[in-house]
């Protein structure tokens, strides 16, 4: 009777911790909590997948806290969050105790004012822009006018994708650095002589999209890679520490076919397959 005992209070709890859908639960029945942390530019991504898969697992609950894609990396390197938000690849010495998970692309979008007459600019262009070296939109086919250069914090995912791709590490003159791609889109978007970069995914009709060496960023363009101006997402884990079951079940279902759908809703590309 005492094995009996033993062998069914076994199948309750695995039975408890399986759940809906592969979420853990606790023997009472109570969802236990995913949380994330990290990239601001991944709102919208996280956003569409932890409410799609909440809708499918009633029992799960998906938190996030934005605090830029470095915080991330660090509070999954430190166990301060199940799962690190990053939206751009591990370095080398991050990827020595972490597993980086690309879960979508993002094409970092070139956004100006709606009043602005430049619709297309070069690699090179955008480089010389950032460096300070042309510093008047005529230069470029503009008005004549200031160019105001509006970027992202030092800890940012996407300045360090944006300045890597354009050759600028170290070398912005920025005049002002954002805590947030929100705050960026705004500030070009009130601003005439504004130009900064963004998550496509944040992208709003409030500012007017580049194109980049005559290609605009989309699906195809990203996945093909003729966008040049681009960078991944990232699942951020630690290498020695078992995700709970929960946090797996949510990073399956992310990296699965299933999750495509709500990634483009998001603006962002799915991982070609």
């Amino acid at each position: 009777m005492k094995k009996l005992a033993t062998m069914l209070l076994a199948v309750g709890m695995s039975a408890a911790i399986a759940g809906c859908g592969g979420t853990a639960r606790t023997t009472d029945g109570a969802a236990q909590t995913v949380s994330t942390d990290g990239s601001t530019s991944m709102e919208k991504v996280i956003g569409y997948l932890s409410e799609a898969y909440m809708a499918e697992n009633s029992n799960a609950k998906i938190t996030y806290n934005p605090t830029g894609s470095g915080a991330g990396i660090q509070a999954a390197a430190e166990g301060r969050c199940d799962i690190g938000l990053s939206s751009r690849d591990l370095k080398p010495e991050e990827a020595e105790t972490l597993d980086g998970t690309v879960i979508a692309i993002d094409g970092i979008a070139m956004i100006v004012n709606p009043q602005n007459p430049v619709s297309d600019l070069t690699i090179e262009q955008i480089g010389r822009l950032y460096k300070g070296e042309i510093s008047n939109w005529s230069e470029v086919g503009g008005s004549d006018a200031p160019v105001v250069l509006i970027g992202r914090e030092a800890a940012s995912g996407t300045r360090d994708g944006f300045e890597a791709i354009t050759g600028t590490e170290g070398e912005c003159k920025y005049t002002q650095e954002l805590t947030s791609t929100g705050d960026v889109v705004q500030t070009v978007s009130s601003n005439p002589n504004a130009i900064g970069y963004a998550s496509l995914a944040s992208v709003k009709d409030s500012v007017k999209l580049l194109s980049v060496e005559g290609v605009t960023p989309s699906t195809e363009t990203i996945q093909n890679g003729t966008y040049k101006i681009q960078r991944d997402f990232v699942f951020v884990t630690p290498k020695d520490k078992e995700l709970s079951e929960a946090a797996r079940a949510f990073m399956d279902y992310a990296t699965s076919e299933a999750a495509d759908e709500m990634i483009e809703k998001a603006g962002a590309v799915p991982v070609k397959r």
